[in-house]
């Protein structure tokens, strides 16, 4: 019974989430109004407020998630290619840079230490070294499980310099996605065949 209960309940704080992210996507987090979203997601205003405490709180669910799907995402499109670190790394680079160029928020968590004047910034921006340090996370674990005898450190480093690199690319992009892509996985590819040299 408490297994249906809690099921039901991040079912719909789900919901009310899901409304949030699509009144801030539409007209931004100082746009978003508790009682729009909770008539978006079919509940009563005091519901969003009993679920999430304040419109803080909902920020900050909202932010958590989006971190939390991107990197998982992250993680799928890396296992996706098995021991293939360029195919892989290609995969997951194109994936983040397309993300970012068109979910506003995943774009706003990657680089939101560049500023902005939007309420939800400051949520944001207590994210953006989480989700930096769970991708190079992704990428180090992939990398490790399929180059086993590579010297941790030299893979700590690469996974960290092509985050990095991703990033920047988002910040300022230069060339298309794909062509973005192929260039950093290139550079994965190398520095993690470099960390699994002798």
């Amino acid at each position: 019974m408490g297994e249906l209960r809690d099921s039901a309940r991040q079912r719909l704080r789900d919901t009310i989430v899901d409304a949030a992210r699509a009144q801030t996507v539409a007209s931004g987090w100082d746009g978003v109004r508790m009682g729009g979203v909770a008539a978006a997601a079919g509940v009563s205003r005091q519901t969003v407020y009993n679920e999430f405490g304040s419109k803080a709180g909902l920020a900050e669910a909202l932010a958590r998630r989006e971190v939390d799907r991107f990197v998982a995402d992250v993680r799928a499109a890396l296992r996706e290619h098995g021991a293939d670190v360029r195919t892989g790394a290609y995969a997951a680079i194109w994936h983040t840079l397309t993300e970012a160029a068109g979910n506003p928020l995943i774009k706003a968590i990657l680089t939101s230490a560049r500023g902005g004047s939007d309420a939800l910034l400051p949520y944001l921006t207590t994210r953006a070294e989480l989700v930096l340090t769970e991708a190079s996370g992704a990428l180090l674990d992939w990398a490790g499980d399929h180059l086993p005898a590579a010297d941790p450190a030299a893979l700590a480093f690469a996974a960290d310099t092509v985050v990095r690199l991703v990033v920047s690319h988002i910040v300022l992009p230069r060339a298309p996605i794909d062509q973005t892509a192929s260039s950093l996985a290139d550079l994965a590819l190398h520095l993690f065949v470099t960390a699994a040299t002798p």
